[in-house]
C-alpha cells in the first residue's frame, strides 16, 4: 500500500451519491486538518449541482463514473444503496481511490473476498464505516471486558430498533440488501464478535417479513466456545430502541447508547450487587472514522474495521439470514453463505 509520506498532506474526499447520511460525514471533513470534502457525484448534473452549491462543496459530478477520473479525489466515501457497495468500492479502487464504504460493506462473502484482492492488488485502503467503534466509550467498553473486572464473560445482549415509515426507502427492496439486520442488526452483531473476540460456531435466526419481503423484525442468537452466548434483535416497526449489555460471572456492564454515542456518556458496571457509573467523554461521533481512515492512509496503520473483520460480520449474518429460512440452528463451520 502507498503511505504518503508529507505528513501535511490532505486528503481529498469524494461523496459517493447524495445520500442522507452523507450529512453526517460531512462536518468531520471540514473540521478535519488532514481530509476535506472536495467533490460528489449524482445521477445528473443538475443534482450533483444543488447537493454541492447546499454543502459547500467545490467539485460536482453528474455520473459516478466522473468523479472516479477526477485525480485530485484520494478518498471516495461510499454510501449508495446496499447492493452497489462492493460493485462501487471496487471501481473506485481500480481507479486508484482508497474506499470507506457504508455499512454493510457487502452482501456476500464473495464480494468482499473480491474488495479484498482488489486492495490488495492497488494498494488502496477500504473500510467498512462503523462509526461506533472509533468512540472512546466503545474503547473503554472493551477495555472493561477485557480487563477481566467481569470475570468470565457469558452473555451478551444488544437490540436497535427503530420505526421506517419512508415509502420507497431502499432499506424496504429485497433485492437491494433491505431488511432490518442489514441495516441496525449488524450493529449489536458487530458489537458482541468484538467483545468477544472470536467468532461464534453457531447461530439460530427468526425473522417477521415485512410487505417487500425483507426482515421488518429479526431475532438472533450466537453461541461462542467457552459458555458465550449472544442475543439480539433489529427492526423497521420497534420504536427507537437501542442498548448493550456484557454480562460476565463477575458482572455486567450496561450501555445505554452503544451505537450512536454522544459527546458525553455514562455505562453502568455493576459488581457485588453495586453499580458504578463510568462517565465517557467523546468526540463527534462520525469524525473518528474520518481520521482512522486518515491514519490507514498516511501514516500506514491498520484501519479499526479490517477487511477480515468485515468479512466475519458479513459471513454472521449470512448465516442468521440462513438459519431464519431453514428454521433451524447453522454451523459457521461451514466457509461460505
Amino acid at each position: 500500500m502507498k503511505v504518503y509520506k508529507e505528513m501535511t498532506k490532505t486528503l481529498n474526499w469524494g461523496l459517493l451519491s447524495t445520500a442522507r447520511i452523507n450529512r453526517a460525514l460531512i462536518p468531520p471533513l471540514q473540521a478535519s486538518k488532514r481530509n476535506q470534502a472536495l467533490a460528489v457525484a449524482s445521477r445528473s448534473q443538475e443534482s450533483a449541482d444543488a447537493y454541492a452549491k447546499e454543502k459547500k462543496i467545490r467539485r460536482a459530478y453528474g455520473s459516478y463514473e466522473a468523479l472516479l477520473a477526477d485525480p485530485d479525489i484520494d478518498v471516495i466515501y461510499n454510501s449508495l444503496p446496499n447492493h452497489l457497495h462492493a460493485e462501487w468500492t471496487i471501481k473506485a479502487v481500480e481507479a486508484g481511490k482508497h474506499v470507506l464504504c457504508e455499512k454493510p460493506l457487502a452482501l456476500s462473502v464473495d464480494e468482499v473476498d473480491a474488495i479484498k484482492h482488489a486492495a490488495h492488488k492497488h494498494g488502496r485502503v477500504v473500510s467498512e464505516a462503523f462509526m461506533y467503534r472509533h468512540h472512546p466509550q466503545t474503547l473503554k467498553a472493551l477495555e472493561i471486558a477485557r480487563s477481566g473486572s467481569l470475570g468470565a464473560l457469558k452473555l451478551i445482549r444488544g437490540s436497535f430498533s427503530f420505526v421506517l415509515t419512508r415509502e420507497g426507502d431502499a432499506r424496504l427492496n429485497p433485492e437491494w440488501g433491505g431488511g432490518s439486520i442489514w441495516d441496525v442488526g449488524c450493529y449489536p452483531i458487530s458489537y458482541a464478535r468484538m467483545v468477544a473476540g472470536l467468532e461464534p460456531v453457531e447461530v439460530f435466526g427468526w425473522q417477521v417479513a415485512g410487505a417487500t419481503g425483507i426482515d421488518e423484525t429479526f431475532v438472533g442468537q450466537m453461541r461462542f466456545e467457552g459458555d458465550l452466548h449472544a442475543q439480539f434483535d433489529s427492526s423497521f416497526v420497534i420504536p427507537f430502541h437501542a442498548f448493550l449489555e456484557i454480562v460476565g460471572s463477575d458482572g455486567a456492564l450496561n450501555v445505554p447508547h452503544p451505537f450512536k454515542p454522544g459527546v458525553d456518556e455514562t455505562m453502568y458496571l455493576t459488581r457485588n450487587e453495586k453499580t458504578e457509573s463510568i462517565r465517557v467523554r467523546g468526540g463527534e461521533l462520525y469524525s473518528g472514522e474520518v481520521e482512522d481512515m486518515a491514519d490507514a492512509i498516511l501514516l500506514g496503520r491498520e484501519p479499526r474495521v479490517s477487511l477480515d473483520d468485515s468479512r466475519a460480520n458479513v459471513r454472521v449474518i449470512r448465516a442468521l439470514l440462513e438459519s431464519s429460512r431453514a428454521a433451524m440452528p447453522v454451523s459457521l463451520a461451514r466457509e461460505n453463505f
